[in-house]
């Protein structure tokens, strides 16, 4: 039976995963978790932000909304301010809004086409944006206008920032990676090693390489020193036999480097790079997952489960794909790395 079949409608969940209370009534585009505190961000296809409060802890754990805001149009990602006040969001409206959690959200930048993706930058004090109109765009939030617009090869997929590295995927397969010590100017532009369309990447917590993943059910590993070049590798996960699902989200857990793969599958797996080991496969949801986040201890993993677009509108069946958000409490096994087999223990 397909994965989007009847099991939609009632949803069990196969992982014990707590739900997020009131989720959002379309399909979830991106989660975040606030820097500082439990605080989850979510944005969705229903033109929404929406804000909730993790509290509890262990078994104990509840989920409480707090705020929300609206965009004209499908919002498809956000990003928070690394003082865990302010957010950040962009969507299909090409508007940049940011909004103070409890205040007023206010427009501080445009695009020419959707934006697709964002991140802060505290080591610089701005905030860039990646959209559908091939450029990435650096806003200082004292100026209406951006401090830089930067042309891409095509148009805007993804993006990772982990200061001075910053990568964004594009159309074409193009992965533009850039030095923020020098961030009007390309660095190094790559050609994804994957054959098909970047869905996410993430640059990895020592800033000497990214993460890519790809519609076709595979993540690439690469390192940006030449003299690394032989640690790079491509692997296949999200995939069932001849059934091929995209890998749609990517995230290092921040303790321990490991990461984390979700894909259209409806599964979300633990890897460790260095070992090149999968830590834990989950089982598997009766949708697909199209975002996921780690907390900013590690200690809780977001994901969403819903209808994730990648088949089309025909393929969408409002009366039983329901949106649902869920909150894994990963255990130190699933997360923590292991020696790689044949080193008599040593890393």
């Amino acid at each position: 039976m397909s994965i989007f079949g009847a099991a939609a409608a009632a949803n069990t969940n196969p992982n014990k995963s707590t739900e997020v209370q009131q989720p959002p009534s379309d399909s979830v585009s991106s989660l975040c978790f606030s820097p500082k505190a439990n605080f989850l961000i979510a944005t969705s296809w229903d033109n929404q932000v929406r804000c909730w409060e993790v509290m509890g802890s262990g078994t104990n754990v509840g989920t409480a909304p707090k705020a929300s805001i609206s965009h004209d149009q499908p919002v498809l990602c956000a990003a928070w301010k690394d003082d865990g006040t302010t957010l950040f969001s962009g969507g299909c409206d090409k508007q940049v809004k940011m909004w103070p959690l409890g205040g007023q959200a206010v427009t501080v930048g445009m695009h020419d086409a959707p934006v697709k993706d964002l991140a802060w930058i505290p080591e610089m004090s701005l905030l860039v944006t990646g959209s559908w109109d091939k450029t990435l765009r650096y806003w200082d939030l004292r100026q209406p206008n951006p401090a830089h617009v930067q042309q891409l090869p095509e148009r805007c997929y993804a993006l990772t920032v982990k200061h001075p590295l910053m990568v964004a995927g594009t159309a074409d397969r193009n992965l533009v990676v850039f030095n923020l010590q020098n961030p009007q100017t390309e660095f190094k532009r790559i050609t994804s090693p994957l054959k098909y369309q970047t869905r996410c990447l993430a640059a990895f917590p020592d800033q000497q390489g990214f993460l890519v993943g790809s519609i076709e059910g595979r993540v690439g590993v690469h390192h940006l020193d030449d003299s690394q070049q032989s640690k790079n590798f491509t692997f296949k996960c999200h995939r069932e036999g001849n059934e091929i699902y995209s890998v749609n989200s990517l995230n290092f857990h921040p303790v321990h480097g490991t990461f984390a793969t979700a894909g259209s599958d409806g599964a979300f797996n633990f890897w460790d790079k260095d070992s090149k080991q999968r830590l834990k496969a989950m089982s598997r949801c009766s949708q697909p997952i199209p975002c996921s986040a780690f907390n900013h201890d590690g200690s809780i993993y977001a994901y969403a489960v819903c209808y994730d677009w990648s088949k089309g509108a025909e393929n969408h069946n409002p009366s039983t794909a329901k949106t649902y958000i869920y909150l894994h409490f990963p255990q130190e096994s699933e997360v923590k790395g292991k020696p790689r087999i044949g080193t008599s223990g040593r890393k």
